[in-house]
């Protein structure tokens, strides 16, 4: 029995799983959960108090999982395919981990910040939120000198953080146009199939999304 992952299409962290899942071809059923539908709220509390998604219910091992990274550990680890997503040699995957964090802590989270603030029309221009993605921008701009993938030689758990992460963050504070290594690794995430098959299963969700205006044509 294939396990359900629980999950709404617009949301980046839903996407960095959803990434994950097409990378190692793991069957899965998606569940997409309403916050604002009772019943979904209820059977989202069931599994994970903290009514964050995504949530993986794997039915066959009897175990669920929440937290987008520890959900795409534990794909990794139950995959056989000769793909993986978490190198097994450990200063290897200690890159991919730390790289992991950096998308998660310091893209995703000044970039959530300033969604927030839009949604709740505060018209904060939140300096310091703005800064801390300067300062990732520049810092994973020379982390992609001379490399294809941010954490490992290939494509890693880093990489499906850093896809949502960066389309999004981009649509609240564009690029510098000194930082041509992130924009040329950008480019590349956004052309990987499973990149393109989540963009494209979120785009009816787009309208949703505080920034719509901001999200690049070529995605709409």
């Amino acid at each position: 029995m294939s396990p359900t992952l629980y999950y709404h299409p617009l949301a980046s962290y839903c996407h960095k799983v959803l990434v994950a899942l097409y990378e190692l071809g793991t069957a899965f059923e998606p569940r997409l959960i309403d916050l604002g539908n009772d019943a979904d709220r209820a059977a989202l509390r069931a599994l994970w108090p903290m009514m964050k998604f995504p949530v993986l219910n794997d039915h066959a091992r009897g175990r669920t999982v929440a937290e987008s990274s520890v959900i795409i550990e534990y794909l990794d680890h139950h995959h056989a395919a000769p793909h993986i997503l978490i190198p097994r040699q450990w200063e290897a995957a200690l890159d991919v981990r730390l790289w992991d964090r950096v998308f998660d802590h310091h893209v995703q989270g000044p970039m959530q910040e300033i969604v927030l603030d839009r949604l709740r029309a505060a018209g904060g221009d939140l300096p310091a939120q703005r800064a801390a993605l300067g300062s990732a921008y520049h810092m994973i701009d020379e982390r992609m000198a001379g490399r294809t993938w941010v954490g490992a030689d290939a494509f890693s758990m880093a990489d499906c953080a850093a896809a949502p992460a960066l389309f999004y963050a981009g649509t609240v504070q564009p690029f510098p146009d000194a930082c041509v290594q992130l924009r040329a690794y950008f480019d590349r995430l956004m052309a990987r199939p499973s990149v393109a098959r989540v963009l494209e299963q979120a785009k009816p969700y787009f309208g949703m999304y505080p920034f719509a205006e901001a999200i690049p044509g070529a995605f709409r």
